[in-house]
């Protein structure tokens, strides 16, 4: 049950984050927690598939996500992996997780979303004209930045935690997924 509430709060937190982007590149997906990516399919649709992403979409799930996240889009979902959501101190997921805690789950998971397709070329571009800093208003209405440090995108949080993505520009049918090695925190 643990991993199944995961796998939703991670489709969840996928589906939150917008950004604006340049148009898509056909481009054959990157494989995701040992499963192929289809581009044909949604976010949640993919995410549930991936077994390094099963604590996000119970996450997602149990903050009621799925219906947005498997919408039309487009958003671009900064995927926190289960080792990252690991990383939290302990109990911490499980506390998110519980229905009195709802709002605080959906407003972690929205932090990782844009409601926007960003490709990690049109970033990387976004953080270039910015002078090395772009910043980003995430569904939750709270703020990442984003850099561009030795080839990789990091994003930090409002509570100055930095994450990696990993893994870049898995295409979905309704936007793109970039998966990422820490879970981001709204002040």
């Amino acid at each position: 049950m643990f991993k199944t509430c995961l796998r939703t709060a991670a489709a969840a937190a996928i589906a939150v984050t917008a950004f604006a982007t340049a148009p898509a590149i056909a481009a054959e997906n990157p494989m995701v927690g040992g499963a192929a990516m289809y581009p044909s399919k949604n976010i949640v649709e993919n995410a549930v598939n991936s077994k390094d992403h099963e604590t996000l979409v119970a996450a997602v799930k149990a903050a009621g996500l799925v219906d947005t996240l498997s919408g039309e889009g487009p958003f671009t979902v900064f995927a926190p992996t289960d080792e990252a959501f690991a990383m939290l101190p302990d109990g911490t997921v499980e506390t998110l997780l519980k229905p009195e805690n709802k709002d605080m789950l959906v407003k972690v998971l929205t932090y990782h979303v844009v409601s926007t397709k960003a490709l990690s070329d049109a970033i990387a571009t976004m953080i270039a004209n910015d002078g090395g800093n772009h910043p980003i208003t995430t569904v939750s209405g709270d703020m990442l930045m984003a850099k561009q440090e030795g080839g990789k995108i990091t994003l930090t949080d409002e509570k100055g935690g930095t994450a990696t993505v990993t893994i870049a520009d898995v295409q979905q049918s309704n936007g793109v997924i970039h998966v990422i090695d820490r879970v981001l925190l709204p002040n």
